[in-house]
C-alpha cells in the first residue's frame, strides 16, 4: 500500500466516516424490501412512486451516506485541511439525513404533504451542513491536487442536484409547480450520476488506485483534463435539453466517451498493478468498469427508442457506483481501523485483510452481481424481479455484516492497553 503524499495527521476521529459507512447499508436493504414487494411493470416507469422511492433510498441512502463518508475522511488526509467541527456536524447531519430520508419514503408512499415538508427541511440542512464544512475545509488547501480538484467539483454539481431535489419534493406539496417535475428531475439524475458521483469517484480514483492497488499513477492529461471535459459536456447536455432536444445527443455523446475512457483506463491500470493479487475489491472495480461502459452507452442510444431503456441504464450505471461503493467500502474500513488503532499506540492489529471474511465478501458479490442481472431480465421476465430482489436483500445483509465486523476488532483492541504510550505524542 502506498502512503506517500498523505496528510494522516489531519485524519479526522472514526466515528466520523464509520457513522455513515454503517447505516448505508440498512438503507440498501430497505430498498430490496421495497423493490420485492413492487411490480416488474410498475417499476418500469422512472416517474412511479415506487421508483422514486428505492431510487432515492439507494442514492441518498446508501449512495450518498458512502460518499459523505469518503470525503470527511479522505479530503484531511489528502489535502492536509481540518474539516470544522466534523465529528459534530456530520453526527447532526446524519441524524437529519436519516430522519429526513425516511420521512421522505413515508411522505410518498402516503402523498403525506407534512412528512415531505418534514423531508426538504431535513435533507436540505442535512446535505448543507455536510457540504458547507466540506468547502471551508477546501478554500484552506495549498496542495489542491487532482482528487481534491474533482472533489471541489462534485461539490457543485451535489449542490444543484440537492437543490433540484428539494424542489421536486416541494412539486409533492404543491400542484402548482408539478408541471416541471419531469424536466427538472431529468437533470436531477443526469448531474447527480455523472455530475456528483461520476466525478468525484474519478478524483477518488486517482489516489485509491495507486494507493491501495500499487497501479501505475494516472498521466496528467487524464488528473488536469477529463474532469472539466466531463463538466464541459454535461453543460452542453444540460443547454441542449433546454433549447434544442435533437441534440442532446451530442452531449451524451461527448459524456459517454470520458466515462467509457475512464472505465478502460481503470481497467488498464488493475492489469497493470506491480501485485496482482486478486480479491473480491479488484472483482468491483472490474464489474464498475464494464457496467459503466455498457450502460453509458446505451443512454447513448435510447434517444431512438423513446428512453424506453432508460430505467435499465439507470440499473446499469446505478450499478456502476454500488460497485465503486462497495469496494472502496471493503478497502477503506479496514484501513481506518488499523490506522486509528495504530496511532493510539496498538501494534498486535489484524492486517487489513484479515479484518473481512474474504469467503463472505465474495459470496455478497455474486449474490450483488445476480441481482442486477434478475432486474435488468425482469423487464422480459418479470417473474424474476422477486428472486432478484432477495439475492439483493442478503447480499447487503452480508455487506452490513462485513462492515460492521472491522468495528467489532477496533472496540475489543481498543479496551484492552496500548503496546505504546502514545500520550506524549498528542497536542
Amino acid at each position: 500500500m502506498e502512503l506517500n503524499g498523505l496528510s494522516i495527521d489531519q485524519a479526522p476521529p472514526i466515528s466520523a466516516p464509520v457513522r455513515f459507512y454503517l447505516t448505508a447499508p440498512l438503507f440498501a436493504i430497505l430498498a430490496g424490501f421495497f423493490i420485492f414487494f413492487s411490480d416488474a411493470s410498475i417499476l418500469s416507469s422512472r416517474y412511479s412512486i415506487d421508483s422514486i422511492i428505492i431510487t432515492h433510498t439507494l442514492t441518498i441512502g446508501f449512495l450518498s451516506f458512502i460518499m459523505l463518508g469518503s470525503l470527511t475522511q479522505m479530503l484531511p488526509v489528502l489535502a492536509g485541511v481540518v474539516i470544522p467541527k466534523v465529528d459534530k456536524v456530520s453526527k447532526i447531519a446524519h441524524i437529519f439525513l436519516v430522519i429526513g430520508l425516511i420521512s421522505m419514503i413515508f411522505g410518498l408512499l402516503r402523498e403525506n404533504a407534512s412528512a415531505n415538508i418534514l423531508a426538504m427541511i431535513l435533507l436540505g440542512s442535512g446535505f448543507t451542513m455536510m457540504i458547507t464544512v466540506i468547502a471551508m475545509a477546501v478554500t484552506k488547501v495549498k496542495n489542491f491536487n487532482a482528487t481534491v480538484k474533482a472533489m471541489s467539483v462534485s461539490l457543485v454539481f451535489a449542490t444543484l442536484t440537492i437543490l433540484m431535489g428539494v424542489f421536486l419534493l416541494f412539486t409533492y406539496v404543491n400542484n402548482d409547480v408539478a408541471q416541471y417535475r419531469n424536466m427538472i428531475a431529468n437533470v436531477h439524475s443526469v448531474w447527480g450520476v455523472f455530475g456528483f458521483g461520476g466525478i468525484l469517484i474519478i478524483g477518488v480514483t486517482f489516489q485509491v488506485l495507486p494507493m491501495f492497488y500499487v497501479a501505475p499513477k494516472f498521466k496528467q492529461f487524464c488528473k488536469k483534463k477529463v474532469v472539466w471535459l466531463i463538466s464541459f459536456g454535461l453543460t452542453l447536455w444540460l443547454l441542449t435539453s433546454i433549447f434544442y432536444e435533437p441534440l442532446t445527443i451530442l452531449g451524451k455523446t461527448w459524456i459517454s466517451i470520458f466515462f467509457w475512457a475512464f472505465a478502460t483506463t481503470v481497467w488498464l491500470k488493475l492489469t497493470r498493478r506491480k501485485r496482482p493479487i486478486v480479491d473480491v475489491t479488484v472483482w468491483y472495480w472490474r464489474s464498475a468498469s464494464i457496467l459503466l461502459t455498457i450502460g453509458a452507452f446505451i443512454w447513448i442510444f435510447d434517444e431512438y427508442f423513446r428512453h424506453e431503456y432508460i430505467v435499465m441504464v439507470a440499473i446499469i450505471l446505478g450499478g456502476f457506483i454500488l460497485s465503486i461503493m462497495m469496494g472502496m467500502l471493503y478497502k477503506i474500513l479496514p484501513f481506518l481501523v488499523w490506522f486509528h488503532l495504530n496511532a493510539m499506540g496498538y501494534m498486535t492489529i489484524p492486517t487489513m485483510n484479515e479484518m473481512i471474511n474474504k469467503k463472505l465478501a465474495k459470496i455478497q458479490f455474486i449474490l450483488y452481481i445476480g441481482s442486477l442481472v434478475g432486474f435488468i431480465f425482469a423487464f422480459y421476465m418479470p417473474e424474476l424481479l422477486k428472486i432478484a430482489a432477495l439475492s439483493f436483500i442478503v447480499s447487503m445483509m452480508i455487506l452490513q455484516y462485513n462492515v460492521i465486523a472491522p468495528m467489532l476488532i477496533y472496540r475489543k483492541i481498543k479496551k484492552t492497553k496500548p503496546d505504546f504510550d502514545m500520550s506524549a505524542f498528542n497536542t
